[in-house]
């Protein structure tokens, strides 16, 4: 498998907000797919997807450019349409009656 593609499956499943580092990621891809990506393989599939357009780098993380977003999106999308099971109806609900207003003893 291309490292660029387990780079952008890992930052998918990190869901951070502000990036994923390369520890984070290399710590994920250890850990889920067994494998090890050496160093400079790494680093030149990050410079590579950066230059692609494929991942923005922030500060010392790397998140999923919007382009790169929008292409998954549209791939997972044909998976999603499931049956859609018809909801139950609703019951309506029951009319309050309403109380007479206390008199005030004189």
């Amino acid at each position: 498998m291309a490292t660029i593609a387990l780079v952008k499956e890992s930052i998918l499943a990190l869901k951070d907000r502000t990036g994923s580092s390369v520890i984070a990621i290399n710590k994920w891809i250890e850990s889920e797919k067994k494998t090890e990506i050496k160093k400079h393989i790494m680093k030149a599939a990050l410079k590579n997807g950066v230059e692609k357009g494929i991942l923005v780098m922030v500060k010392n993380s790397y998140k999923l450019s919007a382009d790169a977003k929008k292409e998954i999106s549209k791939a997972s999308a044909p998976k999603k349409a499931a049956p859609k099971k018809k909801a139950a109806p609703k019951k309506k609900a029951a009319p309050k009656k309403k109380t007479a207003p206390k008199k005030k003893a004189a």
